[in-house]
């Protein structure tokens, strides 16, 4: 069994960088693994003429195995329980994006909260240049200081999502 939350907001709204600290902080007592979403298809990762390109290009599943680290492509979508179990042992998983999920969900804002990810987030992560009082955010909402990562974190352990 692992804790799952997940992290929503607009682009460059600080998500890629709080997940980065709290797995940072985390990986001194946890086994973490992240899944991140690339809802337009955007993210490259290999470079055309190397055999790993060519082999995916091909239309197979394809790992890369080194004696430090071992690197998947898929040509298919995978559901979470499948990513999960091919990460194996883990304590923590944090995902960005996939708002489809049912996952408790930090949403992240700076500068601007876009209030529509309020409808399906618990916790909202906020820095200094958010004014929370143009914003109408529920009292049950969990609100915390963006730049305070053992806060988020206390929040994960205590509401994560047993999967």
């Amino acid at each position: 069994m692992a804790l799952a939350v997940a992290f929503t907001g607009v682009s460059n709204s600080g998500k890629t960088t709080i997940i980065e600290k709290i797995s940072t902080i985390l990986n001194t007592k946890y086994k973490i693994g992240i899944v991140k979403h690339d809802p337009k298809d955007k993210a490259v990762f290999d470079k055309e003429g190397k055999d790993s390109f060519k082999f995916f290009a091909t239309g197979a599943e394809v790992a890369v195995v080194s004696p430090t680290r071992t690197t998947y492509f898929s040509n298919r979508q995978k559901e979470l329980s499948e990513i999960v179990s091919m990460f194996g042992d883990i304590d923590i998983l944090l995902v960005e994006g996939l708002k489809n999920l049912p996952l408790p969900r930090i949403c992240i804002a700076r500068g601007e909260i876009d209030e529509s990810y309020l409808d399906f987030s618990e916790a909202l992560a906020v820095d200094s240049t958010v004014d929370m009082s143009r914003y109408n955010v529920s009292k049950s909402m969990n609100i915390m200081d963006l730049n305070d990562p053992h806060t988020i974190i206390e929040w994960i352990l205590k509401n994560g999502k047993e999967i």
